[in-house]
C-alpha cells in the first residue's frame, strides 16, 4: 500500500463533558512517506490528533468538533482501512482470545485470501518479537506482549499511515530498542506515512526526520527538523515540561534514601498460575516491604511482575503462601475486606481504567476515603490538595475515562493516594507523563516514603527506579537476583 499524504486544516476536538479543546487549530501537512513526532506536554491533545489522523474519532460523539483531517483528500474516517494505530493501551486494541486471530483480525476484515493471511500473520509476530505462537491466549498476555501483539496487529495490515501511540511504553529496555528497530526495518520496506508520539524521545531520535510540538488546545507551537526544533526550542520545552534529548533536558535526579524501618508486608512462598495456562506466573516467591523503603521489581516483560504486584496488594488469592501485614498476621491479604484493605493497601493498576469507578475526577478521589469511613472534611482536603499537586485540579468535573493517557495515570495515583494507605504498590506509575508530571509523582513517592510508607514499584522507567528505590528486585532469565543495600533477599520467578 502507498504512503498517504495527511493534512489538518483548522482541526479541532472537544469531548463530551470537557470544557476545554483537547485539539484546536491545528494546521498540519504532511507528506507521504514522513515520519513525524508529535511532542508536547501532558494533555497537549497528542493522543486525540493521533486517534482523529487514524479514522477512530466519530464526530456524533464529540460537544464539539472544527476543521478537517484527511487522508489523500479524503475525511480520515471514510478511509479507515488504509490507517493502522498502537493505542496508548495496547489491551483497548486486543479483540480476539488467541494471539495469532487477533493479529488476523484486520486481514481477514479485509477479505485477504485465506492462504495469504497466515505467513503475514507469523511474519508480523516475528518481526516485533512476539515470544508466543498463535495459540497464544491473549488474556495472559503481561502489558508488555499485549504492546508488541497491538504493534502486530497494525503492521500486518500494511497500512498507508501508522499511528503510533507510545508503542514502547509498556516494555523492557531491551524489548524498546527491538520494537523500535522493528518498525525501522518494517517502515524502510513499505515506506509507510507515521506519526509517533513518545515520551522516551532520545530512543527515536533517528527514527523520525520532523518534530511537531503541539500546545496545550492551540495548535502547532513548533515544526521542523528535530535538530532545528529542538535546537530552538530545547530549552524552554523542557522548562514547560516537555521531555527533549540531552542536552537540553535536565539530569537524572540522585537517589536519596528513604529512612528504613521495621517490616510492614511479607509475602511468603506466594506462587499463581493462571487459568488455562500451564506455566506458573509466579514460582514460589519471598518479598518483604519495610516501612520507609521503597523497592522497585524490575526485568522482562512476562517476567511475573504484575502478578507479583497484584498479590503484595491483596487483589490475587495464591495458589501456594500468603501475604500478610505484619501488625496483622492472621490474615492474608487477599481475605481482607475492601473496605479494610483500601485504607492499609493502595494499589496502581498497570491500566488505569481498570480502577475507575466515578463519574467525575473529583468524586473518584472521593471513593476510597468514603469506603474506609475516613472524616468527610479530611477527605475533601486531601482531594484538592492531590488535584492541585498533580494538575489535575482543571479536571475535577471531568469524567475520568475522556482524559488523556497521562492524565488517567495521574488519577489512578491519586486515588491511592487518597487513603494515605501504608503500603503502595504501583505498576508502571510514571506510564505517559510529561516531565513536570513525572517529577510531580516522583516527589510524592519520595513524601510518602519519609513519612513512613512501604513503596513496591513495578517499572521499566529506570531513572524513576534510579531516583526512588532503595532496593532493586530484579526479574532475569526466570530467576530473580536482588541488589540491596538493605534487606538482601532472593525470588524465584518464571516467564509468563
Amino acid at each position: 500500500m502507498a504512503p498517504a499524504r495527511v493534512v489538518l486544516r483548522g482541526w479541532g476536538w472537544r469531548y463530551a463533558g470537557r470544557r476545554a479543546w483537547a485539539c484546536r487549530g491545528v494546521d498540519l501537512d504532511i507528506a507521504p512517506g514522513e515520519r513525524v513526532l508529535l511532542i508536547g506536554a501532558s494533555g497537549a491533545g497528542k493522543s486525540t490528533m493521533l486517534r482523529g489522523v487514524a479514522g477512530l474519532l466519530d464526530p456524533e460523539t464529540a460537544a464539539e468538533h472544527e476543521g478537517a483531517v484527511l487522508i489523500d483528500g479524503e475525511p480520515a474516517t471514510s478511509v479507515r482501512g488504509r490507517l493502522g494505530m498502537v493505542q496508548q493501551d495496547p489491551e483497548a486494541s486486543l479483540v480476539m482470545s488467541r494471539a495469532g486471530d487477533d493479529v488476523a483480525f484486520g486481514l481477514e476484515n479485509a477479505a485477504v485470501p485465506p492462504d495469504a493471511i497466515w505467513p503475514r500473520v507469523d511474519e508480523a509476530m516475528r518481526r516485533v518479537g512476539f515470544g508466543y505462537g498463535r495459540d497464544r491466549a491473549t488474556s495472559a498476555l503481561s502489558g508488555g506482549e499485549q504492546q508488541r501483539l497491538a504493534l502486530a496487529g497494525a503492521l500486518v495490515r500494511e497500512p498507508a499511515v501508522l499511528a503510533l501511540d507510545e508503542p514502547t511504553a509498556n516494555l523492557d529496555p531491551p524489548g524498546r530498542a527491538d520494537v523500535l528497530a522493528a518498525i525501522d526495518r518494517s517502515l524502510t520496506a513499505e515506506d509507510t506515512t507515521v506519526l509517533i508520539v513518545e515520551h522516551r524521545v532520545d530512543d527515536v531520535m533517528d527514527l523520525v526526520d520532523r518534530v511537531v510540538v503541539l500546545e496545550p488546545g492551540g495548535g502547532v507551537a513548533a515544526d521542523g527538523t528535530p535538530a532545528r526544533v529542538f535546537a530552538e526550542h530545547g530549552r524552554s520545552l523542557a522548562d514547560a515540561g516537555v521531555w527533549v534529548p540531552a542536552p537540553w533536558g535536565p539530569a537524572p535526579p540522585a537517589h536519596l534514601p528513604g529512612p528504613g524501618g521495621a517490616p510492614l508486608a511479607a509475602a511468603r512462598g506466594v506462587s499463581l498460575t493462571y487459568p488455562r495456562t500451564s506455566e506458573p506466573a509466579l514460582r514460589p516467591t519471598e518479598l518483604t516491604a519495610h516501612r520507609g523503603e521503597a523497592v522497585a521489581v524490575t526485568g522482562r516483560n512476562g517476567s511475573g511482575k504484575s502478578t507479583l504486584a497484584m498479590l503484595m496488594a491483596g487483589l490475587l488469592a495464591p495458589d501456594t503462601g500468603s501475604v500478610r501485614l505484619l501488625d496483622d498476621p492472621d490474615r492474608s491479604l487477599h481475605a481482607w475486606r475492601a473496605r479494610d484493605l483500601c485504607r492499609r493497601v493502595g494499589t496502581v493498576f498497570q491500566d488505569p481504567e481498570h480502577q475507575f469507578l466515578a463519574r467525575t475526577v473529583r468524586d473518584e478521589l472521593l471513593i476510597g476515603p468514603r469506603r474506609a469511613r475516613l472524616d468527610r472534611t479530611y477527605a475533601a482536603e486531601r482531594a484538592d490538595e492531590l488535584l492541585s499537586r498533580l494538575r489535575l485540579d482543571r479536571l475535577a468535573e471531568a469524567n475520568p475515562f475522556t482524559l488523556s493517557g497521562g492524565e488517567k495515570r495521574r488519577l489512578s495515583v491519586a486515588a491511592v493516594l487518597a487513603t494515605a494507605p501504608d503500603l503502595l504498590v504501583l505498576d508502571e506509575p510514571t506510564f505517559g507523563q510529561d516531565a513536570r508530571t513525572w517529577a510531580e509523582l516522583l516527589d510524592l513517592c519520595v513524601s510518602l516514603r519519609a513519612d513512613g510508607a512501604a513503596l513496591v514499584t513495578v517499572t521499566h522507567d529506570e531513572t524513576f527506579a534510579g531516583a526512588l528505590a532503595d532496593r532493586h528486585v530484579v526479574a532475569d532469565g526466570g530467576t530473580v537476583r536482588a541488589r540491596a543495600d538493605r534487606h538482601p533477599e532472593t525470588t524465584t520467578w518464571t516467564r509468563t
